[in-house]
C-alpha cells in the first residue's frame, strides 16, 4: 500500500509561492533568482501571493501567472 505524505498548510502555501515565482520567471524569460528578488523588493509574496492564496489557487495556472506578472509590474511602477 502506498503511503501518502500530508503537507501542512504552510508547506502548501510556500509551494504555491514557489510555483508563482518559477512560472513568472519562465514566462518572462528570466531567472527565478531575479524574479524572487523583484518580488521581495515590492513585497509581493508576503503582501499578495500568500494572503490571497485561497482565491489565487482556484484559478488556472496561466491566469495566475498573468495576474502575478501584471501585479509585479504595477507594484514596481509605483516605487
Amino acid at each position: 500500500m502506498e503511503r501518502l505524505i500530508e503537507l501542512s498548510p504552510t508547506e502548501i502555501h510556500l509551494a504555491f509561492a514557489s510555483f508563482c515565482i518559477e512560472s513568472t520567471a519562465r514566462r518572462l524569460g528570466k531567472s527565478y533568482q531575479e524574479i524572487l528578488s523583484r518580488m521581495n523588493r515590492v513585497g509581493l509574496i508576503e503582501n499578495y501571493i500568500l494572503p490571497c492564496y485561497d482565491t489565487l489557487h482556484t484559478e488556472s495556472r496561466g491566469h495566475v501567472t498573468e495576474n502575478i506578472i501584471e501585479c509585479l509590474e504595477n507594484w514596481e511602477a509605483r516605487q
